[in-house]
């Protein structure tokens, strides 16, 4: 693992191998909001831990670059965990296994971190060097990013001094970001019967798994499966040519990933077990035709078990089983004023079904507010017709684009004179920090890029190890082209 830190740039790698040490899922970031603090105090510069944990280091300008406009260099400090089914990992203190795959560095059966480490790591190597120039530094090192912006959100006016902003937590070398998405969680809970299982019937776990999964906003466009809608839209099937009766079914565990695993407790009647067991057969051809390019190592199976005690009652399991297949998953419009870029989306993130209890969980994206909030509107009313309770919590705004933005221009005259052409101006379909610290510190002219990261948010994250070089020297060189204020 230690052999990532003789890659290039060092700066950045050796500080990001230090991260990769230190467990920090989001919601449990104590340890590496005491390593950030450390780092700046050894550094000797000023340092702030506010009352949400965002960690705030200043450092000065070097000499003769005083008059420069102040930088916020802005990443945050958690990262997804996620790992596959047979990985013995802990996130809350196992430190991640970096290992390099070629031109890559990935992790062995969990996510990275890359998404935000390597942008983390940027800020740490500029707060320590003694030789780069530029003006005066201030980086933000904000909390729980992934699950709900809790660090952007409480961070409170006063503690910056910055004109610009740059936010390290794009996953494409070569590309500006201008604007990003806003979401909103959608929480749909309701308690429902159960009854005896009935002794006559035979119970069986089936499940979908060796889906690719991802990132709900990025990854939502490439069409890949999600299995609770696979699980659920078997479960239709299934009651309606086998009268099973539903013990209990799950997915996914994050909001923001889309979910790569589900299974479902059914029991069918005695006498159409074979019958059964081949209609299951059926539908891992089906599934495995339809998402043939996308989903090629899919794998959907069923398993004889031991009778559950209860299952759902008829009624409930009826209208629950239609409200989640009915929950929209995928891409809901594309943008029409940006091509290619995915205006408003949903992912039915997590599906809880057991014990009497039930709770499906949505993140609605979207870069127009209106429409972010009728997409939640639907999937609530899809599950108040069930007599769920919904709640719509943790709505962040959208970054709106700013054509005419000083550091934009800077940004694309510097990477054009670095490197030969002109980089892509883009708005990012995820949630960026950039939409909720401009609220609060209007003043902040913003810009965000990063080098190539593939399939954050699952195990199959990756960082392009010549991007990240790519992205320093871009880094170094904007810092040092600064303009005065």
């Amino acid at each position: 693992m230690s052999e990532i830190k003789n890659l290039q740039p060092k700066e950045i790698w050796k500080n990001f191998h230090e991260l990769t040490q230190i467990p920090r899922p989001s919601k449990k970031e104590a340890e590496v909001i005491a390593y950030m603090k450390k780092f700046g105090e050894d550094l000797g510069l000023e340092t702030i831990v506010d009352e949400v944990g965002n960690v705030i280091i200043k450092k000065p300008a070097t000499p003769g670059m005083e008059d420069r406009k102040t930088v916020v260099l802005q990443g945050h400090l958690d990262m997804v965990p996620q790992k596959n089914s047979d990985k013995d990992f802990d996130f809350a203190i196992d430190p991640i296994e970096a290992v390099i795959d070629g031109e890559w560095v990935t992790a062995n059966g969990t996510t990275l971190g890359a998404d935000n480490g390597i942008g983390v790591a940027a800020a740490m190597a500029v707060l320590e060097s003694g030789s780069l120039k530029h003006g005066p530094i201030e980086a933000l090192f904000t909390t729980d990013e992934e699950t709900g912006m809790t660090g952007a959100f409480g961070l409170k006016p006063g503690l910056l001094e910055g004109d610009i902003l740059i936010n390290m937590d794009s996953e494409g070398e070569g590309e500006m970001y201008v604007g990003c998405a806003g979401g909103i969680d959608i929480n749909a809970e309701k308690g429902y019967q159960e009854e005896p299982a009935p002794t006559d019937l035979k119970a069986f776990r089936v499940q979908v798994k060796g889906l690719k999964g991802g990132h709900s906003g990025l990854d939502i466009p490439m069409g890949r499966a999600n299995a609770n809608n696979l699980i659920f839209r078997f479960l239709m099937q299934a009651e309606a040519d086998f009268s099973v009766r539903l013990a209990e079914a799950g997915g996914g565990d994050l909001r923001n990933a889309i979910p790569r695993e589900a299974y479902a407790v059914v029991a069918v009647a005695a006498d159409k077990v074979e019958e059964f067991k081949k209609f299951v057969n059926n539908y891992q051809t089906i599934y495995g035709r339809e998402f043939a390019e996308t989903e090629p190592d899919l794998a959907f199976s069923a398993d004889q078990v031991e009778l559950p005690v209860k299952v759902a009652a008829a009624a409930d399991q009826y209208k629950l089983i239609r409200a989640v297949f009915a929950t929209p998953h995928g891409v809901e419009r594309m943008s029409a004023s940006m091509p290619g870029l995915v205006e408003t989306s949903n992912n039915l993130a997590v599906v809880e079904f057991k014990d009497g209890k039930f709770a499906a969980r949505c993140l609605t994206r979207s870069s127009v507010d209106s429409a972010k909030e009728a997409t939640a509107w639907k999937i609530a009313a899809i599950y108040h017709l069930v007599d769920a309770e919904v709640s719509l919590e943790g709505a962040y705004p959208g970054w709106k684009p700013n054509m005419d933005s000083p550091v934009l221009q800077t940004s694309l005259d510097v990477y054009e004179k670095k490197f030969g052409k002109i980089p892509e101006i883009k708005a990012i379909h995820a949630g960026l920090e950039c939409g909720l610290l401009g609220g609060v510190y209007p003043q902040l002219d913003m810009i965000s890029f990063g080098p190539t990261i593939r399939f954050p948010h699952s195990p199959d994250e990756k960082v392009n190890i010549e991007t990240v070089d790519k992205f320093w020297k871009f880094l170094v060189a904007l810092l040092e082209d600064v303009p005065v204020k």
